[in-house]
């Protein structure tokens, strides 16, 4: 490996350990559905985000809230010796692409069938640090 390429990768690594990532593939929602939750959280900071998701009525915001938490948990494995609370963690990324779709059949009228898609999403989150932004 030559020593550009490993001055690139070790800055690359030094990036990646401000932020955390939490992934969920697969996730029995429409993404339509869900973007309407994840919307309400990009940007917002890690705390603001859980006492949204806690009260907010929605199914996806569940499914959501587990995820944010996962990410924290991530993020506290990375970075040990910091406090969640000193980092000032925010929701930097969220997005919300569409998974696998099941298709089913429904009977319809005079001997057709109507085609029914059970769709599926996948969220990324990333958190990142906004003392890490400023300095």
């Amino acid at each position: 490996m030559g020593v550009r390429k490993r001055q690139m990768a070790e800055k690359f690594k030094a990036e990646k350990k401000d932020k955390a990532f939490a992934k969920l593939n697969n996730c029995p929602t429409s993404p339509r559905k869900m973007r309407l939750v994840a919307d309400l959280i990009r940007g917002v900071q890690v705390e603001k985000a859980l006492a949204i998701l806690r009260f907010n009525p929605k199914e996806a915001s569940r499914k959501l809230e587990k995820l944010l938490l996962s990410a924290l948990a991530n993020w506290q494995m990375k970075n040990e010796d910091a406090s969640v609370e000193e980092a000032d963690l925010f929701v930097h990324e969220i997005r919300v692409d569409g998974g696998t779709m099941l298709k089913r059949l429904r009977p319809a009228p005079q001997g057709r069938a109507h085609r029914i898609r059970k769709r599926s999403n996948h969220i990324t989150l990333v958190l990142e640090s906004k003392t890490n932004i400023e300095g």
